[in-house]
């Protein structure tokens, strides 16, 4: 008897069927809400059920800067080589632009079969629905990408959560101490220390996890009529199912291809995360929690340090695949013909475009309304994506995480074996 209540105690105990209870809960209060209510009153409760997520995603946010700084420093400092940082980026940034390339053509050959956009009805769309997407939209240009990328103040970076700005100042700092050697220990020591300390409270905020996910969930639920949505963006939605099913499907069998049968227990570790990012629409949300799961995988921390928050700039195959197959729907809903080379083109845009404005909220949708705007593509067309835009991206985030998870995992696989 004892056995059985410790082992009940023990499931229920347990992160991941916490967090599962929660989206069924959720979504059970979310659909009643919706059914039984007004819509005053259920966009009312969104408002205030909503609130639990965003407690939940900014404690997360409250640790990642310091997570990013402390950790990543100590790891290069560690490393005490400037080749050994060269060889790893390299690494890297080559795993991320393949990878990049992989799921964009991915969603541009999924939206040429099958065709989402052709014969859809624009009476309906209400093109003012996208003004606080299409206003943060603005036209990329090496001085913007620039602009970006390195920070003119590390404590605006740290405040804005710029993880790239981070990263580029962490790696400075990390190879100005390696050069100090001794006299630079009491500071890396006292780094090391922080960043553990730091990890401990990634313990105790993702406690708040499934409370996060049920207010996220309950809130969506709360305004969203799900059952008309998904008849009316039926073929969009299965397409893009389709798209990011096989980008899944590419995702693990490279995964396979370099871990071998590890890979099913990288899955087993990196489950919770998955679902967070799934429940929350937020890869940033796990971000902590991946670090840890990673380095309790087997990934050496000064690997994960420095490969994660690259990877969170440079490698969101799930938003890549996304982009390319909505701009390319949003061409076929309004008529306009987009040739192979001009797609080809788009692609390439794509590319550098989204590495530009990582951070931002709704990027995908920002670049693609940017995209949409370069190549006389109606950029009004954003309305028509945006009210299945957040179940499209409960699924972007989560192969988010998988992605950068398979590439630290991959990239740590080969240094341990140079």
């Amino acid at each position: 008897m004892d056995t059985t209540q410790t082992q009940k105690k023990s499931f229920f105990s347990n992160l991941t069927v916490q967090i599962l209870i929660a989206m069924v809960i959720g979504a059970i209060i979310g659909i009643f809400v919706h059914n039984n209510y007004s819509p005053e009153s259920a966009k009312e409760f969104s408002g205030y059920i909503k609130m639990l997520a965003t407690v939940f995603i900014r404690l997360v946010q409250m640790i990642i800067s310091p997570l990013v700084f402390t950790t990543l420093v100590v790891g290069i400092a560690k490393l005490g080589d400037i080749k050994a940082v060269g060889r790893i980026g390299g690494k890297a940034l080559g795993w991320f632009f393949s990878a990049s390339l992989i799921s964009l053509l991915i969603g541009m050959f999924w939206v040429n079969v099958l065709h989402p956009g052709t014969g859809l009805q624009l009476s309906d769309v209400d093109a003012a629905s996208a003004a606080e997407v299409t206003d943060k939209t603005q036209v990329f240009s090496a001085q913007n990408f620039i602009e970006h990328i390195i920070p003119k103040s590390i404590v605006e970076a740290m405040a804005t959560n710029e993880i790239l700005q981070i990263v580029i100042f962490s790696i400075f700092f990390g190879l100005a101490a390696a050069s100090i050697g001794d006299n630079a220990k009491p500071v890396v020591n006292a780094l090391d220390k922080t960043s553990h300390i730091i990890l401990k409270m990634v313990n105790y905020v993702m406690k708040f996890a499934p409370i996060g996910v049920f207010g996220a969930i309950a809130g969506v639920f709360a305004i969203r009529d799900l059952n008309e949505l998904l008849i009316t963006y039926a073929k969009f939605f299965g397409s893009f199912l389709i798209g990011i099913s096989s980008l899944w499907v590419v995702l693990l069998l490279i995964g396979y291809l370099f871990l071998k049968g590890r890979m099913t227990t990288l899955l087993k570790r990196i489950v919770s995360p998955l679902i967070i990012a799934f429940g929350t629409t937020s890869s940033e949300a796990v971000f902590p929690k991946l670090t840890e799961e990673l380095e309790r995988f087997g990934v050496k921390d000064r690997i994960v340090s420095f490969m994660l928050p690259l990877g969170y700039s440079f490698n969101l195959d799930g938003s890549m695949m996304y982009m390319t197959f909505a701009s390319i729907f949003i061409a076929q809903a309004y008529g306009v013909d987009l040739d192979m080379g001009t797609q080809i083109t788009m692609l390439l845009v794509l590319m550098l475009t989204s590495k530009g404005i990582a951070g931002v909220p709704r990027a995908s949708l920002v670049v693609v309304a940017a995209t949409c705007g370069m190549f006389n593509i109606p950029i009004e067309g954003i309305a028509l994506i945006l009210p299945i835009d957040h179940f499209c991206d409960m699924f972007r985030s989560a192969t988010n995480v998988l992605g950068n998870a398979i590439a630290t995992s991959v990239v740590g696989k080969w240094e341990k074996d140079s």
